[in-house]
C-alpha cells in the first residue's frame, strides 16, 4: 500500500477531500521525522512506537579488498508495533 492508497482510503472512509487528507498525512509524517531527528520517540497507543536506536561502533570487513573498516556509532530510526497490532497480524489467515 502506498501513501496515495492510504490517502484514497482515508478520503473514502471519512468523506474528507483528498487534498486535505494528503496534507494531514504528510504533516503527520513530518512531525514523526522531526521528533526522531530531535531524539524524541513517538508512541501511538494500539499502533506502535517510532523510536531512535543507538548503534555502537563496530568493525566490519570489506571482503573484496580484504580490509577492515570502522563503522562509527550512529542513531537509526526504528518502528516497534504494539502487541495488539502484532496479534492481529499473526491471527490473519489467508
Amino acid at each position: 500500500m502506498t501513501k496515495a492508497d492510504i490517502v484514497n482510503e482515508i478520503s473514502k472512509n471519512t468523506g474528507i477531500e483528498k487534498v486535505t487528507v494528503q496534507k494531514t498525512v504528510e504533516a503527520f509524517m513530518e512531525t514523526v521525522k522531526d521528533s526522531l531527528v530531535d531524539g524524541k520517540n513517538v508512541y501511538l497507543r494500539g499502533f506502535g512506537s517510532y523510536v531512535v536506536k543507538k548503534r555502537a561502533e563496530k568493525t566490519a570487513r570489506n571482503i573484496s579488498k580484504n580490509t577492515t573498516i570502522i563503522i562509527p556509532a550512529h542513531n537509526i530510526p526504528s518502528f516497534k508495533p504494539a502487541k495488539s497490532f502484532v496479534a492481529k497480524v499473526k491471527n490473519q489467515v489467508k
